[in-house]
């Protein structure tokens, strides 16, 4: 078998993966939905033919969208991620001692389900008694939640159902929801691939949040290898808490490096 999966990641640039098996493939009410099996990074979610995350390296991208906040916040216990179906944020939410509820806002249940189906190793929390899973409009949930401690943004690319995630109006309801030392994180893309994104994540996240700083990661099967998160809390950071759970890419001294950026991507918010 010689079947590859290639995802244009612009309209110049492209990543092709080997795949040994289809597992799932359908068109959901929302998006075109797939889980293949790829030779280099193990099985893999698709979505509207842009990869999601993969067992291979899907521990950087969830560890990085989640401790770099919680270390941040002197006593998580309310948080909530909009997207991110497949559950790996829930997981490593879950693993900090002081959470008590974490939500997951979904509005495609096919996604909880092929998850939970083909990549267990991802989604194993979202059975935990913490974890409360909504089958909703990510926008209209935020407009009605308050006290939420953390709100992480872990959307797809800013087109079709995710285009609302990506506006200044939707960082304000996030302000609204959060407590009065509330912090909110988004995936922002590449800085090479995506700069105008960054750009625009950051000046909408900037008019609600007076603390507003971008981090980066680097996650291999994501457009260019470099990702980056915007962060915005209602105060200043202060020094991250420890944790007492082993970890794959999450570090202390990456939670302090992270925030030292590139000087073309300092150039490129500033």
């Amino acid at each position: 078998m010689n079947t590859w999966f290639t995802e244009l990641q612009t309209q110049a640039v492209s990543l092709g993966l080997k795949v040994s098996r289809v597992l799932w493939h359908e068109q959901t009410p929302y998006q075109e939905l797939a889980v293949l099996d790829t030779v280099p990074f193990g099985r893999m979610l698709v979505l509207d033919g842009a990869i999601q995350t993969t067992i291979q390296d899907e521990f950087v991208y969830h560890e990085m969208i989640t401790h770099v906040p919680l270390t941040l916040h002197p006593q998580p216990r309310k948080v909530a991620v909009i997207g991110g179906g497949d559950g790996g944020a829930i997981r490593e939410i879950l693993k900090h001692p002081s959470v008590e509820e974490a939500h997951l806002i979904e509005i495609d249940e096919k996604v909880v389900e092929a998850s939970k189906r083909f990549l267990p190793e991802i989604s194993e929390a979202l059975d935990d008694e913490r974890a409360h899973v909504h089958f909703t409009d990510g926008i209209r949930w935020v407009q009605e939640a308050r006290d939420f401690d953390l709100i992480i943004v872990d959307s797809t690319d800013p087109v079709g159902p995710a285009e609302g995630l990506f506006v200044p109006e939707f960082y304000r309801s996030i302000y609204d929801a959060l407590s009065e030392n509330g912090i909110m994180v988004a995936q922002s893309e590449s800085p090479f691939l995506q700069p105008h994104i960054i750009q625009r994540v950051m000046t909408g996240v900037s008019q609600s949040f007076p603390v507003t700083r971008l981090y980066l990661a680097a996650i291999p099967t994501y457009p260019s290898g470099l990702w980056s998160f915007t962060l915005g809390s209602k105060e200043t950071l202060g020094t991250p808490r420890s944790v007492s759970f082993p970890t794959r890419y999450w570090t202390p001294e990456i939670q302090r490096s992270c925030f030292a950026l590139p000087r073309f991507v300092e150039d490129l918010i500033r």
